[in-house]
């Protein structure tokens, strides 16, 4: 890949990534976007009158951000590493390797349409469950801080898992026994204190913990941990997986004979 970066290229790329999973928007937002309604009606209603998390916040409100930023995470995830594992068995990334783009332009475009599918599923489910439970803003800068930095980080690990995968069984197996995983058991249905303690520090050790409780501590001004904390975990994390995945892309990893 070139060592030059183009924002016309890199501009063309995005482009070309937000339209193919906007074509298909009722799969890859109208779907996501059921499923996590399914869960808030389900366990919200189950649960509603069993569980107690903060003073004042009944159990489907504590839900839904857990439910939000759930789906940012695991869509934004899903968009680079299916759009990449798609051209590499389809054979058509060979016309993205002969273009000049660098390494740099395939991370921006890429990472930048999966934070684009991550954020809207996140709004399409937020707009839906929000009719069910009152909502609250009590510190909106930390929803935004993490939906965005959520989301880059998890394009940027799709993008390694892309870039790993030769078929899409190895995909699956990336998806199904890391990413959702640690996505289920980052205090999106409970909270950690709710754990007994080895659970409890062993939560601690699970980066996608942090963004969910930061996020959540948007909405209600409380979270498990300081969202300061939270921030510097999640935005460490995010430097490392970029840094990693571009000296992937620059080496053309699994990409170039």
């Amino acid at each position: 890949m070139s060592a030059g970066f183009t924002f016309e290229g890199a501009g063309t790329l995005f482009r070309k990534e937000v339209l193919r999973f906007w074509k298909v928007s009722f799969q890859t937002i109208g779907a996501p976007v059921l499923t996590a309604l399914l869960y808030l009606l389900i366990f919200g209603h189950v649960l509603e009158d069993h569980v107690q998390v903060y003073d004042s916040v009944g159990y489907t409100g504590f839900l839904l951000p857990g439910l939000v930023m759930m789906s940012v995470l695991q869509n934004s995830f899903a968009n680079t590493s299916s759009s990449l594992i798609q051209s590499k068995v389809t054979g058509n990334l060979v016309f993205l390797l002969v273009t000049p783009l660098s390494h740099w332009a395939w991370f921006s475009a890429y990472v930048g349409a999966a934070m684009v599918r991550g954020l809207a599923v996140g709004l399409g489910v937020f707009a839906v469950t929000a009719v069910f439970v009152r909502v609250s803003f009590v510190e909106p800068w930390w929803i935004i801080t993490f939906a965005v930095l959520g989301s880059g980080l998890l394009g940027s690990m799709g993008l390694i898992a892309g870039l790993w995968a030769e078929k899409f069984d190895q995909m699956a197996a990336f998806q199904n026994f890391i990413i959702m995983p640690m996505t289920f058991l980052a205090g999106v249905f409970y909270s950690i204190h709710s754990l007994p303690p080895f659970w409890q520090h062993l939560s601690r050790f699970n980066p996608f913990f942090y963004m969910i409780d930061g996020f959540r501590r948007g909405f209600f001004g409380q979270s498990d941990v300081s969202p300061w904390f939270s921030l510097g975990v999640v935005g460490t994390a995010f430097v490392l997986v970029a840094g990693f995945t571009l000296s992937l892309l620059a080496r053309g990893y699994k990409i170039r004979a």
